[in-house]
Parts: structure tokens; C-alpha cells; sequence
């Protein structure tokens, strides 16, 4: 729910996710992919080559590895790890749309 990517959830939980990976520490933790990745997604963005793409920076996603990525996606991190991701340096957006970010 960090960065949309989509995956099935048995990749995750083997690989980890390939943009959170550090922060999120998905891979081996079936109960961190539950939680911090959703099934249910609207639309796909497809990007070849990210920091090229006005589609990936308008998707804030021009700092991702190439992929396959969800518009929008239901769900929300649990409080604990979006504070987490904060304490990282890392500002969570939920990727649902209820956020208006101020420099969207």
C-alpha cells in the first residue's frame, strides 16, 4: 500500500516488495504482508522506464523500480508501521485517495 506496486502475495512474501522492502520487511512475514498490502486495487499503470514517465511522477512513482502499479488501492498501513515509515524519513500517502496532498 506504500508504493501500489502489484504483485501476488506469494512474491512478497518470498522476495519482499522491491521499492519498501527496507522499511517494510515484507519477505518471510506473512502477517506484515497481510497487513501492509491490499487485493483490491483500481487501474494499472505499466512502467517501463519511471524517471522518464510524466505518468510515474504525476503517480509519484518515478523513484520506483519498473512495473506494474495500481492507481489506487483500498486499504491503509496500520498506524504503527505508517509511524514507522515517518520515523524513517519516509512520508506514507495512502495510495486510496483520501489524502490531497498539497503539492499534488
Amino acid at each position: 500500500m506504500v508504493c501500489s506496486i502489484v504483485m501476488h502475495s506469494s512474491k512478497f512474501l518470498r522476495d519482499g516488495c522491491p521499492n519498501c522492502e527496507a522499511y517494510l520487511d515484507l519477505a518471510g512475514h506473512p502477517d506484515a504482508v497481510q497487513e501492509c498490502t491490499s487485493q483490491v486495487f483500481e487501474g494499472v499503470i505499466t512502467l517501463n522506464k519511471p524517471k522518464a514517465s510524466w505518468v510515474a511522477k504525476w503517480q509519484r512513482l518515478d523513484t520506483y523500480v519498473p512495473g506494474i502499479y495500481a492507481v489506487k488501492v483500498v486499504g491503509k498501513l496500520p498506524e504503527e508501521t505508517a509511524a514507522q515509515l515517518e520515523d524513517n524519513g519516509v512520508r506514507y500517502i495512502p495510495r486510496d485517495g483520501s489524502s490531497q496532498d498539497e503539492d499534488a
